[in-house]
C-alpha cells in the first residue's frame, strides 16, 4: 500500500517525521513524501534540507505554494496547489494521503485528494482554534477526509457531531508526545555551545505567528511582547521564525530589530529542528507566544506555557499553560507568573490533556486495518437523538 504523506512546514514535519520513519521500516507499506510550502523557501530556513537529512526521499514537490502577503495570496496558492498536488498525485498514485493540521497547503492536498478519488487520513482533526483562519481550513479538510486520527476525546466528539461516522474516528493523541519520547533530547551544555546562548538563568523560547482571524495588529503585538521580555533584563531570549501567513514579515522584521538591539542575549533562528527545539523548550524557563505547541507538546516538558492572545482560543489547555492578552502588562505579569517558585510546583504535576506516547503505532494500525479500498461512498453520520427528533 502506497501511503503518501504531505508536508509544508518545518512544525508539521516535526510532528509527522515518527511515522514517516515507521512507514519507511514497514514491509508491507511505501512511503511517499510530497513537499510544498515554505519547505521551499530559502528565507524560511531552507526546511527542505531537514526532510532530505532525515533521509526520506522525496516523491514530489509542490512549488506553486509559498509564502502569502495577503489573504488573496492564499486563495490564489490554494487553486494553484490543487493543480501542483493534482499532477503529484497522478504521477504517484497513492492509495492513501496523510494529511496533518489546518494549513491552507493542506487544503489543496485535500481537495485534489478528493476529486481524485484518493481517501485522505487527517490527523489532528476536530481542534478549535478561533484566532486563525486555520479554524475553518481544518474543518473543511475534516469533510473532505474519509478516516480521522484525533487527539483527544473532546475532539473526535465534535467530528461526529458534525457528521462524521464513529466508526473512522479514532482517538490516538498527538503526535508531539510522540516525538518528545522519540528524540534524544540535548543537554543544557551541548544546547549552549551549538546556539551559543547561555541557559544558566532566566530564558525564554518565543514563537509568535500572524493573528489571522478577528481584529488585530502584528507590529503593535510585538512591540508589547518585545516591551514585556526586556522587564527581563537578565533573560535570554530565543526567537524562532513565524510562519508564512500573511503579515509574517511585520513579526520578522520586529524580531530581528529586538534581536540586533539585545546583543548576544537575544537571538533569533530560522529553523532550529525538532531536536534542537524540544530540546529547548525543556530547558528553557517558559516557552511563549501563540503556537500550538505551547499546548500540545510543551505540557509533556514540565516547562511553563505562556499563550499570547486568542490565535489558540479554542484547543484543550494543560494547567501549565498561562493565558493572556497582546498587552505588555499583561504578559510580563503572566512571564513572572510562570517563573514563580508556586507555579513551577503546579507545572511538575502537569498532565498533557493530549495524552501519552503511543499515537504513531495507533496510526499504522490504523492504516494497516482499514480497507482504504473499499471505504464505499462517504455518509453523513447523525447523532441517533437527533435521528428520532427528525423522525418523531
Amino acid at each position: 500500500m502506497k501511503i503518501c504523506v504531505v508536508t509544508s512546514t518545518r512544525a508539521d514535519f516535526g510532528l509527522l517525521s515518527g511515522l514517516m520513519h515507521r512507514l519507511e521500516d514497514s514491509e508491507d507499506m511505501v512511503l511517499q513524501v510530497v513537499v510544498t510550502g515554505s519547505h521551499l523557501l530559502q528565507d524560511f530556513g531552507d526546511t527542505l534540507r531537514e526532510v532530505e537529512d532525515a533521509g526520506f526521499v522525496v516523491s514530489w514537490k509542490v512549488h506553486a505554494i509559498s509564502h502569502a502577503l495577503t489573504g488573496a495570496d492564499m486563495s490564489k496558492q490554494v487553486g494553484m496547489g490543487v493543480v501542483g498536488f493534482t499532477e503529484g498525485f497522478l504521477a504517484l498514485s497513492p492509495d492513501v494521503v496523510v494529511i496533518l493540521g489546518d494549513r491552507y497547503e493542506m487544503l489543496s492536498a485535500a481537495i485534489a485528494s478528493f476529486f481524485l478519488g484518493v481517501p485522505i487520513l487527517h490527523i489532528h482533526g476536530g481542534e478549535v482554534t478561533e484566532g486563525a483562519l486555520d479554524d475553518g481550513i481544518r474543518h473543511s479538510i475534516s469533510k473532505f477526509s474519509r478516516v480521522h486520527a484525533v487527539a483527544a476525546q473532546d475532539y473526535a466528539d465534535r467530528l461526529i457531531r458534525a457528521g462524521e461516522s464513529p466508526e473512522f474516528v479514532h482517538v490516538v493523541g498527538g503526535l508531539g508526545v510522540d516525538e518528545i519520547q522519540r528524540v534524544e533530547l540535548l543537554t543544557k551544555a551541548n544546547l549552549e555551545a551549538e546556539l551559543g546562548i547561555s541557559l544558566s538563568g532566566i530564558s525564554f523560547l518565543v514563537t509568535y505567528h500572524p493573528v489571522t482571524a478577528g481584529a488585530h495588529h502584528s507590529l503593535e503585538e510585538m512591540s508589547h511582547l518585545t516591551r514585556a521580555l526586556d522587564s527581563f533584563p537578565e533573560a535570554t531570549v530565543v526567537f524562532t521564525m513565524p510562519n508564512a501567513d500573511p503579515e509574517h514579515q511585520v513579526i520578522w522584521d520586529e524580531i530581528r530589530k529586538a534581536v540586533d538591539a539585545h546583543g548576544e542575549s537575544w537571538k533569533f533562528f530560522a529553523s532550529l529542528g525538532q531536536q534542537k527545539y524540544l530540546s529547548l523548550a525543556a530547558a528553557v524557563s517558559a516557552v511563549v507566544g501563540n503556537s500550538s505547541s505551547g499546548l500540545t507538546e510543551v505540557p509533556s516538558l514540565k516547562t511553563p506555557t505562556v499563550n499570547i492572545g486568542p490565535r489558540q482560543k479554542g484547543r484543550l489547555q494543560a494547567v501549565s499553560v498561562i493565558n493572556c492578552s497582546p498587552v505588555k502588562e499583561e504578559i510580563r505579569d503572566a512571564l513572572h507568573r510562570a517563573i514563580s517558585p508556586t507555579f513551577e510546583k503546579k507545572v511538575r504535576r502537569t498532565e498533557n490533556p493530549y495524552g501519552e506516547a503511543g499515537a504513531t503505532e495507533k496510526i499504522v494500525k490504523m492504516l494497516r486495518n482499514i480497507n482504504f479500498k473499499n471505504l464505499g461512498p462517504k455518509v453523513y453520520y447523525d447523532l441517533p437523538s437527533i435521528q428520532g427528533s427528525q423522525m418523531s
